[in-house]
């Protein structure tokens, strides 16, 4: 980039083409259709009251997703980067949660630019999982296996494996026998 100050928009889109390797004008356009496609497949998904249709389109997407999951309807894996979610067998996501994959203050230079940039990293929830409608997850968390995560629960750190875990931010309120 350019000392000059460029807008915020310019400065994203930047980011995200180097991300993913992409440079010039035929690359900003790649960008663009890339995403349209993850987007139209998202939208489909996002909506969809049937479970396996869902998890096709989000293994479409780049999810990595085990076998005998079930997603309720209104979940939202990241839009920028699905290919950094893996979600194990077995897991249950009800409606309403977030995954993200990255996190961004997108519009404020000056955070960006003074220990806020953005962060991309993966999002791993291991097998058994369940997590109750309304959780939002967030860029490099792992959720262990067989943990449960309360409604509206907003996970910032690692969940051990066989753990119940509620609040903002989600704490352990009980380890699970095994």
């Amino acid at each position: 980039m350019k000392d000059i100050e460029m807008d915020a928009f310019s400065v994203n889109e930047q980011e995200i083409m180097q991300y993913y390797g992409y440079s010039g004008t035929c690359g900003r356009f790649q960008l663009r259709c890339k995403f349209l496609k993850t987007w139209i497949l998202h939208t489909i998904a996002h909506s969809t009251p049937f479970s396996g249709f869902a998890i096709k389109l989000q293994r479409s997407r780049g999810v990595k997703i085990g076998k005998k999951c079930h997603f309720s309807p209104y979940v939202l894996i990241d839009l920028l980067y699905p290919q950094l979610v893996t979600i194990g067998d077995n897991v249950t996501i009800g409606s309403n949660t977030l995954i993200f994959a990255h996190t961004n203050p997108t519009t404020n230079l000056f955070l960006k630019k003074n220990g806020y940039p953005r962060k991309v990293e993966s999002v791993n929830i291991k097998s058994g999982a369940v997590l109750f409608p309304g959780c939002i997850v967030t860029a490099g968390v792992t959720i262990g296996e067989n943990s449960l995560i309360g409604a509206g629960s907003v996970v910032f750190e690692n969940v051990p494996d066989y753990c119940v875990v509620v609040g903002n931010p989600a704490r352990i309120v009980k380890r699970i026998e095994h």
